[in-house]
């Protein structure tokens, strides 16, 4: 691409809509830069997720001025039920009464909300456009970038926002064959569910672990049913169809479902990437967030706190000014600081999971008493770091009973 001059240029280009994606074009764009957000998808779009929000999904949400009462299929959570593998069940309750810790809304709802606010902020957002090259400048000389159907972009910053499969990384030859994914899971949504599916449901079935299957609840009878298994664990991911065909039909998954339950819709699957502390975060003017830096919490899956997380701290590094390795350092220091120790607890809980015995032990202990019960959820929702008691230098007074997301603002019932 050398010698082509370049059609538009811009501050921060950012390749894909997600959440990662819309959480640096408004960061971006709130402080002062030009943006441009392109995606390969014309919104709205349905992506395959739990559709989960934890705390930290929410705060962060909330500080990006995502509105809940704009989202018609917004579905709080006051409590996640957890099935271990001897058949116990134990309720594990969330704060009531100070803000919003939990809760579940379609991905199809949710990403187009944060897509909304970037084109508030200011950004320019081009959906249906795909990339097809970009070339790095040498010298910090910033990216040229080909958007079929827009143009050649240049951009002092890119922000790869475009998922584990990233065009960006495949496009500076950064692909290997680690790159399938660290675990895989099945959706689908399921109708006509009982009252019992009103609560958010986890199981920990002997043959998933240390994956897990869930039922997630959304408004007006339905829910979000699938399962999570580890790649390269004790269930071939060859044989996960098999395992989805027999899900709903589990004794204690229809005791919870009820007997109407029905499955609607189609059935989606995907990989989940979960090596943070080991992903290629940079790359010259290049900075990876979401899944394409494999930010995913290794023990629940759930990525979208995480993804909103990397995508707030590379516009801050990159709004904050310096050079291309001024920029690439301040991005990878802040994940580590904020992101590594937590993914590191995550991987070592994940082997205490592994096998029936210890799932069996982890949520007897959590559900000893009442604060052990309340506690545990909050740490599970990530409404606190899940190293926390590995990283004294977040330790502080009242680390263990902050305010949910939305304190300062009534949430209407949906």
């Amino acid at each position: 691409m050398a010698g082509v001059e370049p059609t538009h240029t811009t501050d921060l280009l950012v390749v894909g809509g997600g959440p990662a994606g819309s959480a640096a074009a408004i960061t971006g764009a709130k402080a002062g830069c030009s943006v441009l957000l392109v995606d390969k998808a014309s919104f709205p779009r349905d992506k395959c997720c739990g559709d989960g929000l934890t705390t930290l999904a929410l705060r962060l949400g909330e500080h990006l001025g995502l509105d809940p009462n704009l989202l018609s299929r917004w579905q709080p959570v006051a409590d996640a039920v957890i099935h271990s593998p001897s058949g116990r069940s134990t309720r594990f309750p969330l704060p009531s009464n100070d803000g919003q810790y939990a809760a579940i809304v379609p991905r199809q709802d949710y990403d187009m909300a944060l897509l909304s606010l970037a084109r508030e902020a200011g950004a320019e957002v081009v959906d249906g456009h795909e990339v097809t090259h970009l070339g790095v400048v040498g010298n910090g000389g910033g990216a040229t970038v080909e958007v079929a159907g827009l143009g050649s972009v240049w951009a002092k910053t890119v922000v790869a926002a475009d998922g584990m499969w990233s065009t960006v990384r495949r496009n500076l030859g950064l692909s290997t064959s680690d790159d399938r994914g660290q675990w895989h899971a099945f959706r689908q949504y399921v109708s006509n569910v009982s009252r019992l599916a009103s609560d958010l449901h986890i199981w920990f079935e002997p043959d998933l672990l240390p994956g897990y299957a869930w039922s997630f609840p959304l408004p007006d009878g339905r829910a979000n049913l699938g399962f999570g298994v580890l790649r390269g664990g004790p269930v071939p991911v060859g044989d996960t169809g098999k395992i989805w065909d027999g899900l709903m039909d589990r004794p204690s998954i229809r005791a919870v479902l009820g007997d109407h339950a029905q499955l609607e819709g189609r059935r989606t699957a995907w990989p989940i990437p979960a090596k943070v502390d080991r992903a290629v975060l940079d790359y010259g003017p290049v900075l990876f967030v979401g899944d394409a830096a494999a930010a995913t919490d290794a023990l629940t899956g759930e990525g979208i706190g995480q993804a909103l997380m990397t995508g707030i701290l590379a516009a801050e590094a990159a709004t904050a000014g310096g050079t291309e390795a001024d920029i690439a350092i301040s991005y990878r220091e802040a994940v580590q600081r904020e992101l590594v120790a937590d993914h590191r607890m995550s991987v070592a809980l994940q082997k205490v999971l592994a096998r029936p015995f210890g799932a069996r032990a982890a949520v007897r202990l959590a559900g000893l008493n009442r604060w052990s019960r309340r506690n545990f959820a909050r740490w599970m929702f990530e409404d606190y770091p899940r190293a926390l008691i590995a990283t004294p230098h977040r330790w502080k007074r009242g680390a263990l009973s902050t305010s949910g997301a939305y304190t300062s603002s009534q949430i209407e019932s949906v």
